[in-house]
């Protein structure tokens, strides 16, 4: 069991690839989309299912009120078209100016999907493209920063053409450092890749100089169907690149969790929820 968090420089895919991860996952898997942008999923791949009173974006009342513990879990919908509870999704933000209002939550989740993690999910976490308040930091009001914090592995996309790698770099150079100084090391932060250009594996791992941690097909009639829904028809040739990805991740992750154990982890004042 893990939890990974997906980021990008710019658009590259992190919403199709974090699905494609949580849907081939071996094991029961929690996708949460926590990019500041919102929240797609329901819209697209679900086709309009459910409704806005269950997600994310009603989590910071829970967390005033005290309650976040709770009702947690009560936020979750299933990907499964069958409802067998083995793939689920907490649904982004309905609304960007939602964001804000989390700033002081993303903590107490934290600790919550570490929960879901020791119950035997593999937890990944869609948080779009970062946001930064300097050079060397992460947006700590903007951005859901302290799930990167204590995630096992921080991938970034990128799609292997010129202008996903340019754009990945300098954003690389931000999550080395806040990594470096205020998550579990820079060694979390890896490359996931979208194999669209012509750039091999290899040349992004010595220009971006981060190990590729996994690689995904570029596949553009699975990622319609994951963006734009008809959910029913899975995707499965997508699903079968991503499943060699989860053995890659893994293993970065149980190194890692060796590496650290369990003192070195970061503590964190947090409130209890």
């Amino acid at each position: 069991m893990s939890v990974i968090a997906l980021v990008s420089g710019k658009s590259a895919g992190v919403t199709c690839s974090a699905l494609a991860l949580a849907l081939s996952s071996p094991k029961p898997s929690l996708l949460v989309e926590a990019d500041p942008a919102g929240g797609t999923i329901r819209a697209g791949y679900l086709g309009g299912e459910g409704n806005a009173s269950t997600g994310l974006h009603r989590l910071a009342a829970a967390d005033r009120q005290g309650t976040l513990a709770r009702e947690f879990s009560q936020h979750f919908v299933s990907l499964d078209r069958d409802n067998t509870g083995q793939r689920l999704l907490l649904p982004g933000l309905t609304d960007p100016t939602q964001a804000a209002s989390l700033s002081r939550t993303w903590e107490p989740i934290s600790r919550l999907l570490g929960v879901m993690d020791q119950t035997g999910h593999d937890v990944i976490i869609d948080a779009g493209r970062i946001l930064t308040e300097s050079e060397t930091r992460l947006s700590t009001t903007r951005y859901p920063t302290p799930l990167l914090h204590r995630a096992d592995a921080v991938l970034m996309v990128v799609r292997t053409t010129q202008a996903s790698i340019a754009a990945a770099a300098p954003a690389m150079r931000v999550l080395r450092e806040e990594l470096a100084h205020h998550g579990t090391g820079s060694d979390a932060l890896g490359l996931l890749l979208i194999e669209e250009g012509s750039f091999n594996s290899s040349q992004v791992q010595q220009h971006l100089q981060a190990p590729v941690v996994g690689m995904l097909a570029w596949d553009a009639d699975s990622a319609d169907v994951l963006t734009h829904g008809a959910y029913k028809k899975l995707p499965k040739s997508l699903l079968r690149s991503a499943r060699p990805a989860h053995q890659t991740i893994n293993e970065l992750v149980t190194r890692r969790r060796v590496q650290l154990q369990p003192a070195a982890l970061p503590t964190f004042a947090g409130r209890a929820s």
